[in-house]
């Protein structure tokens, strides 16, 4: 399991966890971030068989310069036969992408564990 990382921009942090590429949003996601994010989102969800990961934990603001980068990566890693998952917790967040309908094309889980369908042994849950 590679835990190297890199961030190509203030914005964007790019981790590897259990096969899939992590993209780590960060801060302030309007116009001006999303262009410098949509190259590094291209490299990463235009490869064949792609398993991506978009997590949104680490940001303060979302826009819909946010929700086309959404869209954008599910519909490039869907057309390389790969994977998206979405990590968001944030209410706001969820609830653009509720309001969107982007949400039922791409459900969020809260953490990225739940993301990649990692669980716990029966009888150890916590509250948490």
């Amino acid at each position: 399991m590679r835990q190297e990382s890199a961030s190509p921009t203030r914005h964007l942090r790019v981790r590897h966890h259990r096969g899939h590429t992590v993209l780590e949003f960060r801060g302030e996601i309007d116009i001006a971030s999303a262009a410098e994010i949509t190259p590094h989102l291209d490299r990463e969800t235009r490869r064949p068989g792609a398993r991506v990961v978009v997590d949104l934990g680490g940001i303060e603001f979302f826009d819909c310069s946010g929700l086309r980068l959404l869209y954008r990566a599910r519909s490039q890693v869907l057309e390389q036969n790969g994977q998206l998952h979405l990590v968001c917790a944030h209410p706001l967040t969820l609830r653009m992408l509720r309001i969107t309908g982007l949400g039922r094309l791409l459900p969020p889980s809260p953490t990225l564990d739940e993301a990649l369908g990692v669980t716990r042994p029966a009888g150890r849950r916590t509250g948490h």
